[in-house]
């Protein structure tokens, strides 16, 4: 079992500079982007308006992580995260999947994100080549990536800010039309039409919660990053908080109101439901705004995501189960070898556009799935083994949440269950298909690791 002191000595170089505000943003920047923005139109068409409750239940499976990381997170502040966690707790062959499996989701998500750019870009430039947005925009990441963390955090402080504003000026205008202008078109009736509240049943409503898990994927991004915070106790226990706090208004408010605004059938048949309520509510100029802001939100995300996936392959390589190359850092301490390679994401969005642009975005979020749904299952499974190792030392937590034993056995049968349920729609079938013979080669490869390894300190003695 991987001592703590060594894989913390192993992952010098990084700098401690992000404050608990960009701790808390970098968060938000991550899970407040096209799951929201887009990808809450893919869970409307499986659930309709009980939408609500699918994103409620994905919510509570998001809030049992956070509690889970965070007791962990504050207990050990490190980059490598639950990857390093799981290594410790469960062992180096947990650590080394659950490193992995995180990692290409990630650099997946990237992908989907940069695809959603493309879409979102027609609404303006409907004659120019999404894949032309697509290369613009991802240089221009890759490029704030391989600058200090500073300004990283920086930028990514204000991407969020600027799509926290915009989320609640939209609650504000929505709230005031649904519930104070009198308004008979917009309200409660919504729920009920076209369908009803479920027009697929407690099956569409229960897929949609697949939807809402990638949605809220990144929150664990705060566990990470507190490796290069500041004060990391500190900032990790604010950061969860507000995070936590925030997710849930912003998508159950949201999500409300656009169910109460806008029939279901409009918004299957356009594209962001937010700039399609800002049609339907008939405000000048104010869909083309609402574009900018989901343009801002996807542009955060894979900022946030580039960042996360780039720290997370610097920690395999500082663990020794990746090339040494990618775990060297620059002068300003960024891992620049590690996000060339994180930025694979970007290249199959854009095979991916070229074989099927119609269905890119949906392809990209069904193979980017398994990696998320592994990793929320593993943090769950290393947070049991955590718990039973602090008692079993009679040892106490400095952080100790509530019911956090309970959630981790829950989340973990949850994550589960969700996993399976993948098979049973077209939309994510890909997910299994994708994510299985993924995990195996990458089992595969952990045993040649482990086999190579055991080789050179044979001919070394």
């Amino acid at each position: 079992m991987a001592e703590f002191s060594d894989i913390q000595t192993r992952e010098i170089g990084l700098k401690k500079t992000l404050t608990a505000g960009q701790l808390g943003m970098i968060a938000l920047g991550g899970a407040i982007g096209t799951g929201l923005f887009l990808g809450s139109k893919f869970a409307i068409g499986f659930a309709g308006p009980s939408v609500i409750i699918s994103y409620l239940i994905g919510g509570a499976i998001a809030l049992m992580l956070m509690a889970a990381l965070a007791e962990m997170t504050v207990r050990h502040p490190i980059s490598g995260s639950f990857g390093a966690y799981a290594e410790h707790y469960l062992g180096p062959l947990y650590g080394f999947l659950t490193r992995y499996m995180y990692w290409i989701c990630i650099v997946l998500a990237v992908g989907t994100e940069v695809t959603a750019i493309g879409e979102y870009m027609q609404f303006w430039f409907p004659g120019v080549p999404p894949l032309v947005w697509v290369l613009f925009f991802a240089g221009a990441l890759i490029g704030v990536n391989a600058m200090n963390v500073k300004s990283f955090g920086t930028l990514e402080y204000w991407f969020s800010a600027t799509k926290v504003f915009a989320i609640l000026a939209f609650v504000v205008v929505a709230a005031w039309l649904v519930f104070f202008s009198g308004n008979q078109d917009y309200g409660v009736k919504n729920w009920t039409a076209e369908g009803g509240f479920m027009p697929n049943g407690l099956s569409g409503m229960w897929f949609a919660v697949i939807v809402s898990i990638f949605s809220y994927l990144s929150i664990e991004m705060i566990a990470i990053a507190a490796g290069e915070a500041k004060e990391p106790e500190k900032a990790v226990k604010k950061a969860f908080k507000a995070t936590m706090f925030r997710l849930l208004v912003f998508y159950f408010l949201t999500l409300t109101l656009i169910v109460s605004i806008a029939p279901v059938s409009e918004i299957l048949a356009g594209g962001s439901p937010f700039v399609t309520v800002m049609q339907v509510i008939g405000i000048p100029y104010a869909d083309s705004i609402l574009n900018f802001v989901v343009i801002v939100a996807a542009l955060s995300a894979m900022n946030s995501q580039l960042y996360i996936s780039t720290r997370m392959m610097f920690s395999l390589s500082r663990a020794g189960e990746a090339p040494k190359v990618f775990g060297k850092v620059r002068a300003n301490g960024a891992p620049l070898n590690a996000l060339i390679l994180s930025s694979a994401g970007i290249a199959v969005a854009t095979v991916v556009y070229l074989l099927i642009p119609g269905d890119a975005f949906a392809m990209m979020l069904a193979i980017s799935m398994f990696g998320a749904l592994f990793t929320w299952f593993m943090i769950f499974v290393t947070h049991i083994w955590f718990r039973r190792k602090i008692a079993a030392d009679g040892e106490t937590l400095g952080y100790k949440i509530r019911g956090s034993r309970i959630g981790a056995v829950l989340g973990a049968v949850l994550m589960i269950a969700i996993m399976v349920s993948t098979l049973f729609t077209e939309q994510f079938r890909a997910t299994l298909i994708f994510g299985l013979p993924c995990l195996l080669l990458t089992l595969i490869a952990y045993f040649i690791l482990r086999r190579r390894k055991a080789a050179a300190l044979q001919e070394v003695v």
